[in-house]
């Protein structure tokens, strides 16, 4: 077991150089955290054989540091130490996964009789969890992929923000991954065992979100039968998270900022104020900025909401980040469909790399998953991918539509129409099929975002030959 790596993680300096001293003298490659925050990003960097880690520690608990590592990185034994020594709590630990449980003030025989006991009895990884550790390399948290400098802002921001109770409004186009962002943030945080609520606050009319959000007593409007708990009071001790934000209304907007204000709600009909206690984060592909400056939004609850600002890189931003994005999403699609895909052809992935990705990383999975689903070798092909984008209109260009050179000027003049028409029909249908791709292909959802009226949207899809399942 020499030159096995382990991981020291305590809030006490003594205690972690005595436990350093000792694990050394045994040949061990030991490192050190100070917090589970700090740990858990050094796992993301580096692979360790064992963690040991102190139960009792400001932030983030030995328990959540287990838990993560239960979920991260499963195979890796790890062994608790506290000087609040009970059954309840070795209990717990043993519960959770700890491989086992060690208080203090320790024996140092024990401490390596342990140590060595829960390496020798660890498992080795399979063939999937090695896939998953090296992603887990290249994201922050969860189901984030990437290494790009964008991302590891993001990941930063994250780690930072999760350990507080500020106010976080995330930023970015669609598909750049706002609700996983929201969720990394609550389940690396303190909050993590109570509830994340998700609200989207552009699939509700405003009385409904309103009774939605603050709740309501029964009779307080018709079809009130019942009282009804907010969403506020449901997300207690745990996270609210408020989707496309920019969609309330300026009435809403203003019970919104007195809650955010006075930690309290009154539900619709009702008297008493009701006491609340969340960790509130906010998302919308829009400037909230510019919104109050325009008067649709209020400004001063966009300040209260833009304590915390992170932004999301759309995935054009960030091209480095495309091949671990396609691998993650080939092993998932081969796995999940049952397929044997080896990868993709080089002049596929050369495309894919360049390719502008206006639904960002949404768009990319489903790329990769229609190709998945339609592939007939074990390798992804052009044939396979049955995109159309700006590639495919260039491929169209100005000098493709000219069989010859006009003789005369009412030659010139119809020429000049069909080229015309041809660009004009070219951009409506690049224009339709972002907007389907961005909204996963509903229409309702895309004629809303681009502020088109749903009759009006599916007149344009009809003429360009668009059908709701994303086909030519």
């Amino acid at each position: 077991m020499e030159n096995s790596r382990l991981l020291i993680v305590d809030d006490e300096t003594v205690i972690r150089d005595g436990l350093k001293r000792i694990l050394e003298s045994e040949s061990f490659i030991v490192e050190t955290c100070s917090s589970g925050y700090s740990a858990i990003e050094t796992m993301q960097k580096r692979d360790f054989d064992l963690i040991i880690t102190d139960l009792k520690m400001p932030g983030m608990s030995g328990l959540e540091v287990l838990k993560t590592v239960r979920t991260l990185q499963p195979h890796i034994p790890v062994i608790l130490i506290t000087g609040f020594a009970s059954v309840d709590t070795a209990v717990e630990a043993m519960k959770n996964g700890a491989s086992d449980y060690l208080s203090k003030p320790f024996v140092p025989e024990l401490l390596l009789e342990k140590v060595h006991n829960a390496l020798s009895q660890r498992t080795a990884p399979s063939e999937e969890v090695c896939f998953n550790r090296e992603i887990s390399r290249h994201h922050g948290f969860h189901q984030f992929i990437g290494e790009s400098k964008e991302m590891q802002k993001v990941y930063h921001r994250i780690m930072l923000v999760s350990a507080t109770n500020s106010t976080v409004l995330i930023t970015g186009e669609s598909g750049t991954g706002k609700e996983l962002a929201a969720r990394a943030i609550h389940d690396s945080s303190p909050r993590k065992d109570k509830p994340f609520v998700a609200v989207d606050c552009s699939s509700l009319a405003e009385t409904l979100l309103e009774s939605e959000l603050f709740g309501h007593v029964k009779g307080s409007f018709t079809g009130a039968v019942q009282t009804k708990t907010g969403l506020f009071k449901v997300a207690d001790g745990g996270t609210l998270f408020l989707d496309e934000v920019s969609n309330i209304s300026l009435s809403t907007q203003a019970k919104l900022l007195r809650a955010l204000q006075e930690r309290k709600i009154t539900p619709i009909g009702g008297t008493q104020l009701v006491p609340i206690d969340i960790h509130l984060i906010a998302a919308t592909n829009k400037s909230l900025k510019a919104m109050a400056r325009e008067g649709t939004f209020r400004e001063d609850l966009f300040f209260r909401l833009n304590i915390i600002p992170i932004e999301l890189p759309p995935l054009r931003d960030r091209h480095q980040d495309i091949p671990i994005l396609i691998r993650h999403f080939l092993k998932k699609y081969t796995l999940e469909i049952g397929k044997e895909i080896r990868g993709v052809a080089p002049d596929v992935l050369s495309f894919l790399e360049k390719y502008a990705y206006p639904g960002n990383v949404r768009e990319l999975e489903n790329i990769i998953e229609r190709a998945v689903v339609l592939a007939e070798g074990d390798v992804i092909r052009n044939e396979d991918l049955e995109l159309w984008d700006s590639a495919e209109a260039s491929s169209h260009s100005t000098n493709s539509l000219i069989e010859r050179i006009p003789m005369n000027a009412e030659e010139l003049k119809e020429m000049k129409r069909h080229i015309r028409d041809h660009a004009i029909e070219s951009l409506e249908s690049l224009f339709v099929r972002n907007a389907l791709e961005r909204s996963n292909w509903n229409v309702t959802r895309a004629a809303e975002e681009t502020g088109i009226l749903r009759p009006n949207f599916q007149g344009m899809m009809k003429k360009l030959g668009i059908s709701a399942k994303g086909s030519h």
